[in-house]
């Protein structure tokens, strides 16, 4: 099955907790876009948001500006069944992040474990492109990635590691690093994944 397929899938057999990514509270996230000191009327976009939580707390910080985007129609519906009528205080865009053409420009790019799925160097390439496009200048981009350390693959798929010196070596043409972290997640079956999270700013 191609990746939509693949996506809907496992959107339409597994229930939240029962997927590997389950986090209730993304404090990393979070982190992150307090230290970037977003305005809340800033646009945020998640890539491969799905039914995440972090819309759930932007909502409830008052950011006003929330894009969540991702390839499987099936998570959206989930994420705005969760959300009821805040639901339409978020755009939501179903598509697969190499497909998507912005409208618009952001000032906080977040793509928690998407990234990473992208294994071909063309693939890479193109996702540089489309960020160095669409974020404002001086805007911010944060990447959280499997580690070194972290799984090879994840639900059945092949995934690409990365530390923190090559994620600044693909994006520093268009991108000053600012600050990266590694950190552990508990997944929902208790065992550890090590990513690395980068923040970056566009020159």
């Amino acid at each position: 099955m191609n990746r939509k397929e693949h996506w809907e899938n496992v959107f339409k057999t597994k229930s939240l907790n029962e997927v590997s990514w389950f986090e209730p509270i993304p404090e990393t996230s979070l982190s992150f876009i307090e230290i970037a000191n977003v305005s809340k009327s800033d646009k945020i976009i998640d890539i491969g948001g799905g039914d995440s939580f972090l819309v759930d707390h932007l909502l409830k910080l008052g950011y006003t500006n929330i894009t969540v985007l991702d390839i499987s129609e099936a998570a959206i519906q989930r994420a705005k069944k969760r959300l009821k009528n805040q639901a339409d205080n978020v755009t939501w865009i179903v598509s697969d992040v190499l497909d998507f053409v912005p409208t618009e420009k952001y000032h906080f790019w977040h793509d928690r474990a998407s990234f990473h799925f992208l294994i071909d160097e063309s693939q890479i390439i193109k996702y540089e492109q489309l960020v160095q496009q669409n974020i404002e200048k001086n805007g911010n981009l944060v990447i959280g990635t499997f580690s070194e350390n972290g799984p090879k693959k994840c639900s059945g798929l092949e995934i690409k590691q990365y530390s923190e010196k090559s994620l600044e070596d693909l994006f520093n043409v268009s991108f000053s690093k600012q600050k990266c972290i590694n950190k552990s997640h508990t997944t929902p079956f208790d065992t550890n994944q090590n990513f690395t999270f980068c923040w970056f700013k566009k020159k």
